[in-house]
């Protein structure tokens, strides 16, 4: 993927190296993050994870403060560089659009949504219009879940929860959890909550087809990197890690989607390179 000489935002706040925040290390913490990082990835509502934390305390109340604009680092710096062009696709796409704010974190951090930590994977906090990043989750997408590790598979998933923040501008969000509390079964909501992983997803593939058209062909998809994106989509259906899990596929469960459908709505919203054709996940509902 090229992006090295993409705009930067400079607008990141760069919370690594201000250590955990107040979370704990001992064995009942560690055992609920070995849970999590294997099945709830990126979407999770932060509220639930911290609730699980917070029976067996060393939740940080917190809200650290980093250093702001474009980190030094190469992974920082691509995050600022992919995040900025991800904002200029939407500013074309939506005319009421404002950016999310980003923060790199590593461990633990304080949120607008209570305690994230790098458990949860990358997340979305609508109460604080913030996209969290804990940047070792790259690692453990590679080796642990078998996800590509080419730039744009890193891309795709920075897209996806610029995805949610869209969703919260529209009102998308706020109309799933109106459903889900009027959902007669966690099933039924959580099919509503598959709805809008799937859409977050579609968002992806429409910013990965306009990212040349807002750079000037500074920011643009090289050969592979659609296959990478769609390597790191199977990698991490709700079916795929369920077994991974050791577990059976119990469909009634899932919360994002199945292998083939996160692919199926990535490579729909390439295709089509327009937001009105992720409304398609929700038919049905």
């Amino acid at each position: 993927m090229r992006w090295t000489g993409g705009r930067r935002g400079g607008g990141i706040e760069d919370r690594r190296g201000l250590g955990a925040g107040g979370l704990a290390a001992g064995g009942g913490i560690g055992a609920v993050v070995i849970g999590l990082i294997g099945y709830f990835l990126f979407g999770i509502n932060p509220s639930t994870t911290t609730a699980v934390l917070g029976q067996f305390g060393g939740l940080g109340s917190g809200q650290e403060r980093g250093t702001e604009g474009t980190p030094a680092d190469d992974a920082g710096l691509f995050v600022d560089v992919i995040g900025a062009n991800i904002n200029d696709v939407w500013t074309t796409q939506l005319p009421s659009y404002t950016p999310p704010k980003v923060v790199l974190y590593e461990q633990g951090t304080g949120t607008g949504c209570g305690y994230g930590q790098s458990a949860m994977g990358p997340f979305y906090c609508p109460n604080d219009s913030t996209v969290y990043l804990d940047l070792s989750f790259w690692s453990e997408m590679q080796s642990k879940l078998g996800a590509s590790s080419a730039d744009f598979a890193k891309a795709y998933v920075i897209a996806h929860e610029f995805g949610h923040h869209v969703q919260s501008l529209t009102g998308a969000s706020q109309k799933v959890q109106q459903a889900q509390r009027s959902a007669g079964s966690v099933a039924e909501g959580n099919r509503y909550s598959v709805a809008l992983e799937l859409q977050a997803d579609c968002y992806a593939g429409v910013w990965a087809a306009n990212a040349t058209k807002v750079s000037n062909g500074e920011v643009a998809l090289e050969a592979g990197d659609l296959e990478a994106g769609m390597q790191t989509a199977n990698a991490i259906g709700d079916d795929t890690l369920q077994r991974r899990g050791g577990g059976r596929v119990t469909p009634e469960g899932f919360t994002h989607g199945t292998s083939e459908q996160r692919k199926q709505w990535l490579l729909t919203g390439f295709q089509s390179s327009n937001p009105r054709a992720c409304e398609g996940t929700f038919d049905g509902l």
